[in-house]
């Protein structure tokens, strides 16, 4: 089974002053937080969660996802 470690995470600060973390890589796997870290860790519980819906399901997880972080101007 996958963990968060084979997979890339973002977090990023979100309009209202929370964080948002999210694994690109697998849709729905987002979370918030007040801070950073409560962010992290919530996107592990999220993880756990998909993860056993994937298993009921027999679905493999997909792999993780190359980012291209670029500034279009």
């Amino acid at each position: 089974m996958k963990s968060l470690q084979d997979y890339t995470i973002v977090i990023r600060p979100d309009d209202n002053g929370t964080f948002v973390a999210y694994v690109p890589a697998i849709p729905g796997c987002q979370a918030w937080g007040q801070t950073i870290d409560e962010a992290r860790a919530d996107i592990v519980n999220v993880l756990e969660m998909i993860q056993e819906e994937y298993v009921e399901e027999a679905l493999v997880m997909p792999e993780d996802v190359e980012l291209v972080i670029a500034n279009v101007s």
